[in-house]
């Protein structure tokens, strides 16, 4: 399953250089993860100080 932003996001924008395939960019008040192109790796979530990346 994908990774999906959850709403503790404080959009400080630490995952999306983080991760491989550009499947993060930055949305309205917090950063969102393209379903379509997240490999699962945990990238985003291994840096995000707020835990807000989780698998779906």
């Amino acid at each position: 399953m994908a990774y999906k932003i959850t709403d503790k996001c404080v959009a400080c924008g630490m995952c999306a250089p983080e991760c491989p395939v550009e499947a993060i960019s930055e949305g309205d008040g917090k950063y969102v993860i393209d379903p379509e192109k997240c490999i699962e790796c945990g990238s985003c979530a291994a840096v995000c100080p707020m835990g807000a990346p989780e698998q779906e």
